[in-house]
Parts: structure tokens; C-alpha cells; sequence
């Protein structure tokens, strides 16, 4: 078996061998995957953190080995809480972004394999478990991110690639689709008793979870629709003052207890 680490800001994970092909999702700097497979100039990888597989280009591959990808994995790295920072090695500097790992951070810096590297930015708590203030807060930095298909960045990011983000900067791994995240967390049965944090989904004609956002005060909801935005939640669903007309119709909300 062989193991990599993302040492891009960002590396586009392809549903096919081609740059035609599907952005299914984005790995971030710091994070790790295995190879499953070669085809061509394209190896297909899993994701460390959320199981997902998608294509890389050959030449974003960085291998790293057997024992350094079991103790990343194996261990809570922190996260990126600046909305863009830097990395530096001896003859490196790599722009990162908010949400990135972190890997082995010790307060100054970070290791890859036997590579150590400098970070001077501002980095999340991997041992505590945040409020929920704080995680509206770090929810609060994508606003106006656009919207991008297989997105997890704030330069562009999807409905599901946006809670998964926060809800990983807080302590809590979600997986990366909507459909997949409803399965996490407690129901709350009305609109009425949603709590800041909590996650509201949202279904399609034929009963589909195909959109995730996350709960504010006073009915409203932060979601990647378009951009990152606020707009109203009731039990129809979100509505989109602006256009005047419903934009998703509500299915079910979940609250997870950290």
C-alpha cells in the first residue's frame, strides 16, 4: 500500500482520469490519503479524514510513509483558523487557507515525514471541543465564499463541503455529503425548538437529502447556496428574501452533541 500527503493549498479529487472530469471533492493541505489505484498519469485516492476517493493528477501526489500516514491518522491535528496563511520549509512557502491541517503542530511548527515546517497563523484546539458560539463564529468566515461543486475552500465551496469544514475546525469529523451527514446526530421535531448549530436538510422531489445547512438565531440559516449566506428557515423550508420564493424545502433537523 502506498500513502501521500496534500502539500498544495488545494488538490482537486476527479470522479475520472481527465481535467474535463467531475470535482467530486478537494483535499486540503496536511491531509492524508492512500493510493487505490493507477491509471495513467491519475491515481485514484482515499481521504484519511472522510473515506472519499476521487482522482489526482500523478504530479500532486506526495508520498509519504506506512508509519507517518498510521500516526497521522491515528492522531487529531489541529486546523487552520486564519482565513489564509502561509507555510515555510528551507526552500518552501505554500499558501494555505482556513480549515487546513495541521499536521503534528507543536505551537511553531508542523511535520511531514522528516520535513519540519514553520507556521505562524492562528490554529484550532484538536483537544477541546468547541461551543457553540464558536462554531457559529468560525461558520461566520465563509460567508460570501462562492459556491463551487466538490468545494471545501473558502475561495469556493458546496452546501456539505461548508459544514463538513466547520463542523471539523470545531473537533467533529462529518462525512462529505448531505445524505451521508443526515445519519449523524439527534432529530429536532420542530423549527421552533432549533438550536444555533443544529443542521437543517433538505430534500428533492423524490425524498432525496441533496442540501445541508447550518442553524442560526431567530430562524435563519447559513448555508453555501450561490455564495455563503443567511437567509430565512421555517418549516416550508429556507426562503430566499431577495428572489422572493422558497429555494429548498426542508426535510429534517439534526442537532450533534460534541
Amino acid at each position: 500500500m502506498e500513502y501521500g500527503i496534500c502539500l498544495l493549498s488545494l488538490v482537486p479529487m476527479r470522479a475520472e482520469t481527465s481535467d474535463k472530469a467531475e470535482i467530486v471533492t478537494q483535499m486540503l493541505f496536511g491531509e492524508c490519503y492512500d493510493l487505490v489505484a493507477r491509471d495513467g498519469n491519475w491515481v485514484r485516492v482515499k481521504l484519511a479524514t472522510d473515506g472519499y476517493e476521487g482522482w489526482i493528477d500523478h504530479k500532486q501526489h506526495n508520498p509519504v510513509t506506512s508509519s507517518y500516514y498510521q500516526e497521522w491518522a491515528s492522531t487529531k491535528h489541529p486546523r487552520v483558523m486564519d482565513l489564509v496563511q502561509v507555510v515555510t520549509g528551507n526552500d518552501t512557502r505554500i499558501p494555505i487557507g482556513i480549515g487546513s491541517y495541521l499536521p503534528f503542530f507543536d505551537g511553531m511548527s508542523i511535520r511531514v515525514n522528516d520535513e519540519t515546517m514553520v507556521y505562524n497563523g492562528r490554529a484550532s484546539n484538536s483537544t477541546a471541543s468547541a461551543t457553540t458560539a464558536q462554531l457559529v463564529k468560525i461558520a461566520s468566515n465563509f460567508i460570501k465564499a462562492p459556491y463551487l461543486w466538490g468545494g471545501k475552500s473558502i475561495f469556493g465551496i458546496d452546501c456539505s463541503g461548508f459544514t463538513q469544514q466547520v463542523f471539523g475546525i470545531c473537533g467533529y469529523q462529518l462525512p462529505r455529503d448531505a445524505y451521508q451527514q443526515v445519519s449523524h446526530g439527534e432529530e429536532v421535531h420542530f423549527v421552533t425548538q432549533a438550536q444555533p448549530g443544529d443542521l437543517a436538510y433538505f430534500s428533492n422531489d423524490e425524498g432525496r437529502i441533496i442540501h445541508v445547512g447550518i442553524v442560526l438565531e431567530g430562524q435563519t440559516i447559513m448555508h453555501a447556496h450561490g455564495e455563503v449566506r443567511i437567509d430565512t428557515l421555517d418549516h416550508n423550508g429556507i426562503y430566499n428574501a431577495e428572489r422572493k420564493r422558497y429555494s429548498h424545502n426542508l426535510r429534517i433537523i439534526k442537532r450533534i452533541t460534541f
